[in-house]
């Protein structure tokens, strides 16, 4: 969490993103994020009413936060010194939330994943620095698939921290796992002619299916 960023309300927050992430909605009490956060249920009460009122503060922030780090990203490249530590910093976090609630379901998971592909289907649209524009000529869907494996990363990292030793939601689990993921995208797993294979059989099954 952001140490500059230590109020009372500030605290309770960062309080119930780990409580949410760990117990889920459901499962998280106004007097366990009160615990975490060092304050009374008063006080939690006083800030941001119930529980659900709680909720939709640390969404907010969550997505806020993440829209955040992507225009740095974008704006000042995945190779600026010091931006790989400050996105973790930031990220994960809140990773743990973010898992829950896409597992779970709520209005602002759903909002997250809809802003991540309209944004991806923009950056990949115009091309970045270091990345080769993607060939396919459906654009949206090669996005959202993206996305999907992203975020699919996210909601399973338990049972890859228990495969690879490390919760990949922490600093030391975080870079086997994305150097491993880098790999992935870096390698060209299927030959031209396996893929032209592949698209001709799929096209038999959906005609309209785009390539």
């Amino acid at each position: 969490m952001n140490e500059d960023d230590l109020t009372a309300r500030a605290r309770i927050r960062d309080a119930a993103l780990l409580e949410f992430g760990e117990h889920g909605v459901k499962g998280a009490t106004i007097r366990g994020i009160a615990q975490r956060a060092g304050v009374s249920p008063g006080l939690v009460q006083h800030h941001f009413g119930t529980k659900d009122g709680l909720r939709e503060a640390c969404d907010r922030y969550t997505i806020d936060a993440i829209r955040v780090t992507k225009r740095d990203a974008i704006e000042k490249g995945v190779n600026e010194p010091g931006l790989l530590a400050s996105v973790l910093n930031v990220t994960l976090p809140i990773q743990r939330y973010v898992a829950r609630a896409l597992v779970d379901g709520s209005p602002a998971a759903a909002a997250l994943f809809d802003d991540t592909v309209k944004a991806s289907t923009e950056l990949l649209g115009q091309g970045l620095t270091g990345m080769k524009r993607p060939t396919t000529s459906d654009l949206e869907a090669y996005s959202a698939a993206v996305t999907a494996m992203t975020f699919g990363l996210v909601v399973l990292h338990e049972h890859l921290g228990r495969v690879l030793g490390e919760d990949p939601l922490t600093v030391a689990g975080y870079p086997r796992l994305a150097l491993a993921v880098l790999d992935v995208f870096a390698d060209d797993l299927l030959s031209p002619e396996l893929v032209d294979r592949s698209r001709a059989a799929i096209r038999q099954f959906a005609p309209e299916t785009r390539s």
